[in-house]
C-alpha cells in the first residue's frame, strides 16, 4: 500500500554531511523541486530515489540498470535531442545540469529507446543530491510522459502526472537486470511542490505529489 507523507520543511533544515536520510527537501537548503528549463520556468521533481536505497543503486551505473530493469534506457544510439536543464537540490552545489536523461525502451534496452524517439513516451531526466550541505545521495528525477518527435517531443497534456505514475507503477515490486533484482517500496511525499501550473513548463498543471521509491538489491 502506498504511504502518505507529509514533508516538514522545518526538520530538513540540518545539514548533514553524511547519507543516512532518505533526502533532504531542496528548499530548506534554498533549492527548488521544479528545475530550469531555460525558458524561466521549470518540470518538477516528481520522483525521488532514496538515499536509504541500497548503495549499489546509488551510483550512476547502478541507477541505469535499475532503469533498465524498470523499462528505460539510455538515449538512441547515444544522441540526445536538446540542452539539459539544471536544477538546484539545495545541497550546496546550485543549478548543476542534468546527470543524465533516460528513455522509454519498450522492452529492448539496446535500440528501443530510438521508438520512444521517434514515437513519443516516458522519459526522465536525473540530479544527485551529494553537495556538502545536503548529502543524501537521493536521485531527483524529473519524470514525463511527451509526445513524438513530429510535436517537438513536446510534454503530453497531463504529462508530468501520467510520467511519474506510470514510472511508479513499473518500478513498486520486483524487478531485475543484468543478475541484478530489486525490491521497490513508494511513498507520496506532500509538500515539497505546490500544486498547479504555475511556473511549470508548458503551462501543464501537476498534483503536486512526489513519488519516493526506496530500491533495495535482494
Amino acid at each position: 500500500m502506498v504511504e502518505m507523507l507529509l514533508v516538514q520543511v522545518a526538520l530538513s533544515v540540518a545539514t548533514p554531511t553524511r547519507r543516512a536520510t532518505a533526502f533532504f527537501a531542496p528548499n530548506a537548503g534554498g533549492g527548488s523541486n521544479l528545475d530550469n528549463a531555460g525558458n524561466g520556468f521549470g518540470e518538477p521533481l516528481n520522483v525521488i530515489i532514496s538515499g536509504l536505497s541500497s548503495p549499489g543503486v546509488l551510483t550512476l551505473s547502478g541507477l541505469e540498470n535499475f532503469a533498465r530493469a524498470v523499462g528505460f534506457s539510455t538515449e538512441c544510439l547515444g544522441i540526445h535531442l536538446g540542452g539539459p536543464q539544471s536544477a538546484n537540490l539545495g545541497d550546496g552545489n546550485g543549478f548543476v545540469n542534468q546527470t543524465v536523461e533516460l528513455r522509454q525502451d519498450f522492452g529492448d534496452p539496446v535500440l528501443g529507446t530510438c521508438e520512444e524517439t521517434l514515437e513519443g513516451g516516458n522519459h526522465f531526466r536525473v540530479w544527485q543530491q551529494n553537495g556538502s550541505a545536503a548529502n543524501s545521495g537521493a536521485f531527483f528525477l524529473a519524470v514525463s510522459q511527451e509526445e513524438d518527435l513530429q510535436e517537438g517531443h513536446t510534454i503530453s497534456p497531463n504529462g508530468y502526472n501520467m510520467g511519474r505514475d506510470a514510472l511508479v507503477a513499473a518500478a513498486v515490486g520486483t524487478t531485475s537486470f543484468s543478475g541484478v533484482t530489486y525490491s521497490t517500496t513508494s511513498q507520496q511525499i506532500m509538500g515539497l511542490l505546490p500544486a498547479g501550473s504555475a511556473g511549470v513548463n508548458h503551462g501543464i498543471a501537476q498534483d503536486g505529489v512526489v513519488v519516493l521509491l526506496t530500491v533495495t538489491i535482494v
